[in-house]
């Protein structure tokens, strides 16, 4: 895709979500282990899940599951039975979750403060915005060959940035499994970011390869560098 009707249609799928995934709301308790999450990009129901982790400010495993996808998706049939997504894994209370509505509303009883904001519980309006939002970005969801990395990669990120998501994208498509750190506004995880060895600027996407030591900000340069180096040749 142009780079520039790349950013354009971003920025338009995220004005369609309003401030869903933009901010950090009330937090509950935080867990012990890190929530597992298979999950694709495109999907309309995965990615009301992805906001609600950005808003409860959880970290997650991602095991990106795109359409044509052939990592992660036989894993996620052994362990659930189906390939259905989202399907979420929280090894802290054994619990394992399929439809989108059960688990957002599993991870808010769980780890927040409350009940979900309107723009998770309200379904009518949820569903149609989050689809809208798929259609558009419809260019960049089927899996693509790629080597795997033998160690996940690392993304600071919230889901309503543009930037963001189109580095959660690639990541996807090419199968890339990864450990999302939310930061979005609000967020107390910011915190340990700025205390990072290799922080520059308070600024996401922000990408560390521990494969080869490789730390990127840029969404641009992000994407380059995962074709270069896991894409296939």
């Amino acid at each position: 895709m142009n780079r520039t009707l790349d950013v354009v249609t971003s920025w338009t799928a995220s004005v369609l979500r309003g401030t869903s995934g933009l901010s950090v709301g009330p937090l509950g308790p935080r867990p012990a282990q890190t929530l597992r999450l298979y999950e694709f990009e495109n999907c309309p129901f995965c990615r009301l899940v992805r906001e609600a982790l950005t808003m409860l400010d959880l970290e997650a495993d991602v095991l990106p599951c795109p359409p044509g996808g052939e990592r992660f998706r036989p894993e996620a049939e052994r362990l659930g039975g189906k390939q259905q997504f989202p399907y979420l894994v929280d090894p802290n209370t054994g619990t394992s979750l399929y439809e989108s509505g059960e688990i957002i509303a599993y991870l808010y009883r769980t780890y927040g403060s409350g009940s979900p904001p309107l723009s998770l519980r309200l379904r009518p309006l949820a569903l149609p915005t989050s689809s809208l939002t798929s259609a558009l970005r419809a260019p960049t969801a089927r899996a693509t060959p790629s080597t795997a990395p033998a160690r996940p990669l690392e993304l600071w990120s919230f889901e309503a940035s543009p930037y963001c998501r189109i580095v959660r994208e690639a990541l996807c498509r090419l199968e890339l499994p990864y450990r999302l750190h939310n930061v979005a506004k609000r967020s107390p995880s910011r915190a340990a970011f700025r205390a990072r060895p290799d922080f520059v600027k308070m600024m996401v996407p922000f990408l560390h390869d521990p494969n080869t030591g490789k730390s990127l900000y840029e969404s641009a340069d992000i994407v380059r560098y995962l074709d270069e180096t896991y894409g296939a040749r």
